[in-house]
């Protein structure tokens, strides 16, 4: 399943780069869903990118993060680890788009893409479910642990979305993440426990 989310999503952005038209109707605009009931714009807007450098690295960061994941829930919930991936990442997804679409909802102006809230989401599962597991990623040079990386991460974010004009849907990748914690918990709430026995 991972396979064919990180395929879907390829075809799919490198298409609409070609497809400007069709990309204008996939964007996450809170104002056509919330006054056009657009609605299908909540998961369409996660299947194109701005540009190649911004597929690739949301791709890469699924690839890699939710390879592990997808094993690891398949490995202890059998069949049902596919379903509840599938859920994290379609419903984190959605739960990424929350805070932009209460904030921008009437203004015609606003618009987002790409699949990084919900990537988001998948990550801080991993981080929550192995927070002892070492992160390598392309702008930190050396493996830290996941519990370090998450709440620099956070914190970069809430950083990011006060100062403003970025460019970046910051409040996309808080939704994301809070929503990959909270579903971990649901799913095992013994891992919360143990990721703050790390701070203890």
């Amino acid at each position: 399943m991972l396979v064919i989310i990180l395929v879907a999503t390829v075809i799919i952005s490198l298409w609409a780069d070609k497809n400007l038209a069709y990309k204008e109707r996939m964007l996450f605009i809170p104002y056509r869903i919330k006054h056009h009931n657009e609605y299908y714009r909540f998961i369409s807007h996660a299947f194109i990118h701005a540009d190649f450098p911004h597929l690739a690295f949301n791709m890469m960061t699924l690839y890699f993060m939710g390879e592990y994941l997808y094993l690891e829930w398949m490995n202890i919930y059998g069949n049902s680890g596919i379903i509840y991936f599938c859920v994290l990442y379609f419903a984190g997804m959605i739960a990424a788009t929350f805070l932009p679409m209460l904030k921008h909802q009437d203004q015609p102006g606003y618009r987002s893409l790409g699949a990084s809230g919900a990537v988001s989401a998948v990550l801080f599962a991993v981080i929550l479910w192995n927070p002892t597991l070492s992160l390598s990623l392309m702008f930190i040079p050396i493996p830290i642990p996941a519990y370090v990386f998450g709440p620099l991460y956070l914190l970069f974010e809430y950083y990011s979305l006060k100062k403003g004009n970025t460019g970046i849907a910051h409040d996309a990748h808080i939704g994301g993440a809070i929503f990959g914690i909270l579903f971990v918990l649901m799913l095992d709430p013994s891992k919360g426990i143990q990721f703050v026995n790390l701070f203890l």
